[in-house]
């Protein structure tokens, strides 16, 4: 068997992370780095109280551990009780919101690298060295350039917001710009 140990080791310790932030960070307090990566984590901080209101990951299933504080996701299946080393397991198309406990919640998400977002009708798809990527079709895209979106990504977590008219992160509950 071949190892690479250059490819995985220690990357962090999340107790340390969360007795380190200050008391008032919310949003993503770290996230998983690093190129060629396969996996995309974060560890998030919620207020006491606050909700990232009902939403679906459509393209990958989610992990999602418990590390501080309590809460509750509601899914079509009904609500669930979060406590910390709660581990929720998310499969890609399911609803659900969640609800921080009067201390907050933080909680950590894994799932698979999420493809880089594109401009255009279609993304090609990645090269291999082995397979080179075939020319792509002589149709253009239409339409001309996409209007910018940046004011619908969450400068905490990066996840673009799916709803024109959101305020707030879907995936950490972070205030949008304006």
């Amino acid at each position: 068997m071949t190892t690479h140990p250059h490819l995985a080791g220690f990357l962090t310790d999340l107790d340390a992370v969360i007795a380190d932030a200050p008391a008032d960070a919310t949003g993503a307090l770290w996230r998983l780095t690093g190129a060629g990566r396969g996996l995309d984590s974060n560890l998030i901080r919620l207020r006491p109280g606050a909700v990232i209101a009902e939403h679906a990951e459509p393209a990958l299933d989610v992990l999602l551990v418990v590390m501080a504080g309590a809460g509750r996701i509601d899914t079509q299946d009904g609500p669930h009780r979060l406590r910390p080393h709660s581990v929720f397991w998310l499969a890609r198309g399911a609803r659900r919101s969640l609800t921080a406990g009067p201390d907050g919640m933080t909680y950590l998400t894994v799932h698979t690298r999420r493809p880089g977002l594109g401009i255009g009708g279609t993304q090609a798809p990645a090269r291999t060295a082995t397979a080179p990527t075939p020319a792509p079709a002589s149709t253009p895209d239409e339409g001309g350039e996409t209007a910018c979106l940046l004011h619908r990504v969450c400068p905490d977590c990066g996840r673009p917001a799916t709803e024109a008219a959101a305020r707030y992160c879907s995936r950490c509950g972070g205030a949008l710009p304006d």
